[in-house]
């Protein structure tokens, strides 16, 4: 091989590995910071790009959402009570300028920003409020960071707490004390199951009294109904006889059965002495008449005699 032919494959070979160097694929979740001679230049977004190498540098930044595991650590709370606690802190790159020159280490650097925001967000709640407020302290911990890390072209998404872990006594004293707190329940509970099962059997013996009064009400008024009913009848029949015996005397046109009615009735008030007066027929009484008038015509011719 001659060195001219040496020549042109030495020149072949630098060229390819010219252009493989100065080639830079972006992928579609990142972004490329373009450096010249150690000075940031640009940042271009996903796809084929052209270097100078040598001259140009590129570095990629990754713009998908991360998260940074924050070390379980002692917390004392505010009520002097230490717990151990951990959380993970989601964040997103904003700006990857920022991130690549504002901070060297991002990951180090948010993990112990997270731990002394941590310390001083549960220090100043009682335990009670710890153990029961996560929501609240994801919340202000989120704010805390998001504005604190703006700074390195980040974005914190959320900070989620995943476990607050009291002391083994405190534990066992706060287990007795839910213990006992739903003993209490248990026999409030059965308190107010047995006043209401009371309430309920007096009012139903109270309906009951009241059902049986209605009933033993309704019953007297209908016995009375009865009675007055029977009443009414007895002295509709007897008035319609006293009309029939008043009307047949004033016509003068007694019934043969009427007049043996009131005969008999009349011998059986005489024998029993309750009766003082004879109803007789109208014949009867006009013969009684006339012969009381004849007697007054005698007696006063006597006295004209006289």
């Amino acid at each position: 091989m001659t060195a001219a032919a040496v020549v042109v494959l030495a020149f072949i070979l630098l060229l390819v590995i010219y252009v493989a160097l100065a080639i830079k694929i972006v992928q579609q979740h990142e972004q490329g910071l373009i450096e010249r001679f150690g000075r940031y230049r640009k940042t271009v977004g996903p796809g084929f790009h052209m270097i100078v190498p040598f001259i140009e540098k590129m570095r990629k930044v990754d713009m998908r959402e991360q998260v940074v595991d924050v070390p379980p650590q002692e917390v004392i709370t505010k009520d002097n009570v230490v717990v151990t606690v951990d959380a993970v802190v989601y964040y997103q790159a904003t700006d990857p300028m920022k991130l690549m020159y504002n901070v060297a280490n991002f990951i180090l650097a948010a993990t112990k920003l997270a731990q002394t925001n941590l310390r001083n967000v549960i220090g100043d709640m009682d335990l009670d409020a710890a153990l029961t407020s996560r929501e609240t302290i994801n919340t202000e911990l989120r704010e805390i960071l998001d504005e604190a890390t703006d700074v390195w072209g980040t974005r914190v998404v959320r900070v989620e707490i995943q476990r607050i872990d009291p002391p083994v006594d405190v534990t066992q004293a706060m287990h007795r004390q839910m213990k006992a707190e739903r003993e209490r329940r248990a026999v409030v509970t059965e308190a107010e199951g047995e006043k209401r099962s009371q309430i309920l059997r007096a009012e139903g013996v109270k309906q009951s009294r009241i059902l049986e009064a209605e009933g033993q009400a309704q019953a007297i008024r209908e016995v009375a109904d009865a009675e007055k009913f029977q009443l009414l009848t007895l002295a509709e029949g007897e008035g319609q006889a006293i009309e029939r015996v008043y009307g047949a005397i004033h016509t003068g046109d007694p019934t043969p059965d009427l007049i043996a009615i009131k005969y008999l009735e009349a011998l059986q008030g005489i024998a029993d002495g309750k009766a003082t007066k004879l109803f007789l027929p109208m014949e009867t009484a006009g013969i009684l008449g006339s012969l009381g008038a004849i007697g007054e015509i005698f007696a006063n011719q006597d006295e004209v005699a006289e």
